[in-house]
């Protein structure tokens, strides 16, 4: 009897499954099966395309690059997109998209988009989707840090999906080439959301001692934008490292050591004040702005490994000569 009742009712079709078990599947498929699916008819483009499922491939892939930053700036493309503002934003003739922030000298390039036709229609309402497709085809520029040398760069990042490596531009008296084929584990999500012109306000001074790990940002003259380095908070000269009488996270004067450089490098030892929250020069050339204490072990062991390759590259120079 139940055959029957089947046989006149024909065939299961996968639209007729229930709305939890069709959700089931849909968040199983990959992003290419995801947008193939999507072709199929109106129910499922609409379904299929929605940012609920492609929110949580863009955070299983690109979670660890990108953050609030490329998604506010993102949503500035979008909107410009849906209310036909495109005329009115510094575009250039290939139709690509920038979008500036700050006032000259300190104007950088927040976000850039190399075709805005990806936004054209109804691909401006599928902000996620939109989203990842730009990524991975590399056309969207995003803001992120750049582990360079034995610093941290404020760049524009484009991923390669052929390399599943990125490049990246930093500005520098212009837009410059950071460099190509950055792996994964050198980018990061902006730690602070201070720009790259802007003096991070620090909420650490009073509390620093020593062999705390932190950045600091630096730059070489006010015209440039910050960058960050790694440092550890050394002891006064005072103290000689004694821990039973050290007074060092008493003092007003910071003692930042830089100990990637040799012990008689003359940049090794930096000293700051505590009290003073603006920007300080110091005799050997530059600014020091903000400091941020690091917590996060896995940041550290970032910067360590760091030492460790560039120590080997330099003791591979050496043996050159």
């Amino acid at each position: 009897m139940e055959n029957q009742k089947n046989a006149k009712r024909g065939p299961l079709s996968f639209l007729d499954l229930p709305e939890s078990t069709l959700d089931f599947i849909l968040m199983r498929l990959s992003p290419i099966e995801l947008y193939t699916l999507s072709q199929v008819c109106t129910y499922l483009r609409d379904k299929c395309q929605s940012d609920h499922y492609w929110e949580n491939h863009i955070k299983h892939k690109w979670g660890r690059v990108i953050g609030d930053a490329a998604y506010k700036e993102w949503e500035l493309h979008v909107t410009a997109a849906k209310e036909g503002n495109f005329l009115h934003q510094p575009t250039n003739q290939n139709g690509s998209l920038g979008s500036f922030v700050g006032s000259w000298p300190n104007l950088y390039l927040g976000s850039y988009l190399d075709d805005c036709n990806v936004l054209n229609g109804q691909r401006s309402n599928r902000f996620m989707m939109a989203l990842y497709f730009s990524l991975e085809c590399g056309r969207f520029w995003f803001p992120a840090q750049v582990y360079k040398g034995l610093m941290i760069h404020h760049a524009l990042v484009s991923y390669d999906s052929q390399s599943t490596t990125f490049q990246a531009r930093y500005q520098s008296g212009g837009w410059r080439l950071l460099g190509k084929n950055i792996e994964w584990d050198m980018v990061r999500i902006p730690a602070v959301h201070s720009p790259p012109f802007v003096m991070h306000v620090s909420d650490c001074l009073d509390s620093l001692k020593p062999e705390d790990h932190i950045e600091v940002q630096w730059r070489g003259n006010t015209q440039c934008p910050y960058d960050w380095w790694y440092a550890v908070i050394g002891h006064l000269d005072s103290c000689n490292g004694n821990e039973n009488y050290c007074q060092c996270h008493c003092s007003d004067t910071l003692i930042v050591e830089f100990r990637q450089y040799a012990e008689a490098s003359n940049m090794r030892r930096v000293r700051l004040s505590r009290k003073n929250l603006g920007e300080q020069g110091v005799q050997l050339g530059g600014y020091y702005g903000g400091i941020r204490k690091l917590h996060n072990e896995d940041e550290i062991q970032t910067w360590k490994n760091l030492f460790s390759r560039q120590v080997q590259i330099t003791s591979n120079n050496l043996n050159e000569f």
